[in-house]
C-alpha cells in the first residue's frame, strides 16, 4: 500500500475503545490537536451540536458510541429489559435531534433500536440489552471504514474510465468528506486517496468553505498530511478554476440523498454543481448507502439546517473577533440541495439507487 494510505491511519476524529470514547475538537484544527472525553449521550449530543465532530458518518458513530459508553459504564441497573429499552429508546431520541440533516444519525438510530428490540424480548437481564446495543455500536464503526475503502476504490476506477487522461487526474472537492468525517479514510476524499495510491493524482483542489472553514482547515490538513498533491482555492474562485481547465471533475459527499436522487450536502455544493454542470466537468456524489433516504421523494423534503448567526459575523466561523457589521441580518443555512439533473453518478459502495450511477469493483473489498 502507498505511504499516504498508511499515514490516513493515523488520522482519527474518533478513538474508541469499550467503555471510553474520545473525540478529536475539529474546531482547533488544524493548529492545535485536542481530544474531548465523551462519556454519556449528553457529551455526544454537545460535540454534534457544537461541531467538535463533523461530517454524516462521524456524527452518527460519534452518538452510537457516545451511548455505548454510556452504558458501558451505568453500574448496577435494578430495571427489567423493558426499562433498559426505554432508556436507550429515550437516548436515541435525544441523540437524532442534534442535527437533522444528516441522515446518517436516524439511519443509525433505527438500526441500533431493532437490536435493542430484539434483545429485550429474548434476554432475561437489562445487562444483556445493553450488552447487545454495545455489539451493534463497536460493528457500526468496523463498517464504516470498510464502506469507505469501498467507496474510495469503485470510485477511482469508475472515474479513471470516465477520462480522456486516466493517468493525470485532477479533482475539485469541497467541505471535508475524508478521516475527520467519518470512522476513516473518508467519502469523497477517499476517491481522492485511491486516486493517489494508484499514482494518477495529479492534483486535488478544496475549496475553503466558509464560513466554518472545514475544507481549509479540515481537508487541507488532511491533504498536506498525506502529502497528496493539494491546492486550496477560494469558494469564489471555483468557476474561474474550471474555466481555466484545471479540473477534471469535481467530488462532494452527502448528508442526506432522496429517493429521486436529490442530495443535500455542505453549503455552496449547488453552486460548485451549476458551475460543473456548465462548463461540461463531471459532478459526482461519494457517499455511502447510509446516506440515502428512501423515504424522501425528493430534496424539497429535506429539512435543512441553519446555524448561528455568528458563524458569519465573527472570524474563524464565530469562534473568533467580529468582522462583519452590527446590527446586520443573516442568513445562513448549513446545507443545500443538489437537483439530480446536475448530479453525474452517485458513487456508492454497492448497488443503484434512483438516478445515482455507481461504480462497481475491487473483489477484494466484497
Amino acid at each position: 500500500m502507498a505511504n499516504g494510505a498508511e499515514q490516513y491511519e493515523s488520522l482519527q476524529a474518533i478513538c474508541y475503545k469499550r467503555g471510553s470514547l474520545q473525540l478529536l475538537d475539529q474546531r482547533k484544527l488544524p493548529l492545535e490537536s485536542t481530544y474531548l472525553d465523551i462519556k454519556d449521550s449528553k457529551d455526544g449530543w454537545d460535540a454534534i451540536k457544537d461541531m467538535v465532530v463533523r461530517g454524516a458518518p462521524a456524527i452518527a458513530i460519534a452518538a452510537a458510541l457516545s451511548l455505548a459508553v454510556e452504558v458501558s459504564n451505568v453500574g448496577p441497573f435494578s430495571g427489567s429489559t423493558t426499562d433498559a429499552l426505554s432508556f436507550e429508546l429515550s437516548k436515541f431520541l435525544f441523540l437524532i435531534c442534534s442535527r437533522p440533516t444528516a441522515v446518517n444519525l436516524s439511519d443509525a438510530a433505527t438500526k441500533l433500536k431493532e437490536v435493542v428490540h430484539k434483545a429485550a424480548t429474548t434476554a432475561s437481564e437489562a445487562q444483556t440489552v445493553f450488552q447487545a446495543y454495545i455489539e451493534a455500536a463497536e460493528v457500526m464503526l468496523q463498517d464504516d471504514v470498510a464502506s469507505n475503502k469501498a467507496i474510495g476504490c469503485y470510485g477511482a476506477s469508475f472515474l479513471q474510465k470516465q477520462q480522456t487522461d486516466p493517468k493525470n487526474i485532477s479533482v475539485l472537492t469541497h467541505c471535508n468528506t475524508g478521516s475527520l468525517a467519518t470512522a476513516g479514510y473518508g467519502t469523497a476524499l477517499g476517491v481522492i486517496r485511491a486516486l493517489h495510491e494508484k499514482g494518477v493524482l495529479e492534483r486535488a483542489y478544496c475549496t475553503e468553505t466558509r464560513p466554518f472553514n472545514q475544507g481549509s482547515r479540515l481537508t487541507a490538513f488532511e491533504l498536506v498530511h498525506d502529502n497528496i498533491p493539494a491546492t486550496l482555492i477560494a469558494d469564489s474562485a471555483a468557476a474561474a478554476l474550471m474555466k481555466a481547465g484545471q479540473v477534471n471533475a469535481v467530488i462532494v459527499g452527502a448528508d442526506r440523498v432522496a429517493a429521486n436522487g436529490d442530495t443535500a450536502n455542505k453549503i455552496g455544493t449547488y453552486s460548485l454543481a451549476l458551475s460543473a454542470k456548465h462548463h461540461g466537468i463531471p459532478f459526482y456524489v461519494a457517499a455511502p448507502l447510509t446516506s440515502i433516504d428512501l423515504s424522501l421523494s425528493s430534496g424539497q423534503e429535506i429539512v435543512i439546517e441553519e446555524r448561528s448567526p455568528k458563524e458569519l459575523l465573527n472570524a474563524r466561523g464565530g469562534l473568533g473577533e467580529q468582522v462583519a457589521a452590527s446590527g446586520i441580518s443573516v442568513w445562513n443555512p448549513a446545507f443545500d440541495v443538489t437537483p439530480a439533473t446536475v448530479i453525474s453518478g452517485c458513487l456508492l459502495e454497492n448497488g443503484v439507487q434512483g438516478l445515482c450511477v455507481v461504480a462497481y469493483g475491487c473483489a477484494s473489498l466484497r
